[in-house]
């Protein structure tokens, strides 16, 4: 029974860390580095009749050449909604519109701005750091409330904090080697 309840705390908190693992990946897809990527607009809000839809509900994307998007909607008269919504967006980007689809060109970003999302990245890496530690955290004071029912020994304890450090450590490599892609991706030219 102790080992089931032990073995249910360990498997949630890893399950928690590697959903901050992919949160912190989809992050960084919305990202904009110099290139097109549907991750960019897929989630901007359109109002669509009165309702806030996802982009991706009502259009396909693809990607033509490295810095050029195409979106095109599956019902032509949401052009106009899709066009503001992308306005609107922070992409900082204006839509090309001829009747069908919406281009969106990228231009390459400065070199200050590529640093600026940089720290960004930094940023969201580090929040996914930190709640992965979270995880950890948390799992730690059941374990430890399992010790004080006298459920668990102090030397199994010792050996479960071992595995769930192991298992935060993996996590935010994962993390980290995330990061190091996308500053990569985002410092070339």
């Amino acid at each position: 029974m102790d080992d089931d309840l032990i073995s249910l705390v360990v498997s949630d908190a890893g399950e928690h860390m590697a959903k901050a693992v992919e949160h912190a990946q989809s992050e960084f897809s919305a990202i904009r580095t110099g290139r097109a990527t549907p991750a960019l607009v897929e989630h901007l809000k359109v109002d669509y009749y009165g309702t806030e839809t996802e982009l991706r509900q009502m259009a396909g994307f693809s990607v033509p050449e490295a810095r050029m998007l195409v979106v095109s909607p599956y019902d032509k008269s949401s052009l106009g909604a899709i066009e503001k919504a992308i306005q609107g967006s922070d992409l900082g980007i204006t839509p090309s519109n001829d009747g069908t689809v919406i281009r969106l060109s990228f231009p390459i970003p400065t070199e200050q701005r590529r640093k600026e999302l940089v720290k960004v990245v930094k940023q969201k890496a580090e929040d996914g750091r930190v709640t992965v530690r979270n995880m950890r955290r948390n799992a730690r004071h059941e374990l430890e409330g399992m010790q004080k029912d006298g459920d668990l020994s102090t030397d199994e304890l010792d050996r479960v904090e071992k595995d769930l450090d192991k298992l935060t450590q993996d996590h935010v490599a994962a993390i980290d080697r995330l990061l190091a892609h996308k500053e990569q991706e985002l410092l070339e030219i």
